[in-house]
C-alpha cells in the first residue's frame, strides 16, 4: 500500500476570482470544471495540480499548512505579486530571509531568498 501526492485541494469564498489570480502568478493554464472547481494545471516536473474549491464562508485565521516559493528575484517577485493584488502579512516571523504574503483571500504564502 502507497500513496501518491494527486493534488492541492484549496477552498476558497470565490474559487472562480482565486483560481484566475493564482494562475496569472504562476504563469499556469486553468480551466473551470462541470461543478464550478478551477484546476490549475503545472508545468511537468512543477508538482501536482491545484483545484480550488467554492465554500460558503471566509478563511478566519493563520494557514496551518502554507505554501514556499523560490523566485530568481526575490524582491522583483515581491513586487510583482503585490502589483497582483497578494500583500505583505505579519504571522510573527519577526525579520527572516523569506517575505510572507497573502493572496486575495487572505492565505499566507511565503516568497523565499533566492539561490
Amino acid at each position: 500500500m502507497g500513496l501518491t501526492f494527486a493534488e492541492i485541494c484549496i477552498d476558497a469564498r470565490d474559487a472562480t476570482a482565486l483560481g484566475q489570480w493564482w494562475a496569472q502568478a504562476l504563469g499556469w493554464p486553468h480551466h473551470v470544471d462541470s461543478d464550478g472547481d478551477v484546476r490549475l494545471t503545472p508545468p511537468p516536473g512543477a508538482g501536482p495540480p491545484w483545484i480550488f474549491l467554492a465554500v460558503p464562508e471566509d478563511k478566519v485565521v493563520k494557514n496551518r499548512v502554507h505554501l514556499d516559493f523560490t523566485p530568481d528575484d526575490q524582491q522583483a517577485e515581491v513586487r510583482r505579486l503585490v502589483a497582483l493584488g497578494a500583500r505583505p502579512v505579519d504571522i510573527g516571523q519577526g525579520d527572516q530571509s523569506w517575505v510572507v504574503l497573502a493572496d486575495p483571500e487572505g492565505n499566507e504564502f511565503c516568497i523565499l531568498a533566492a539561490e
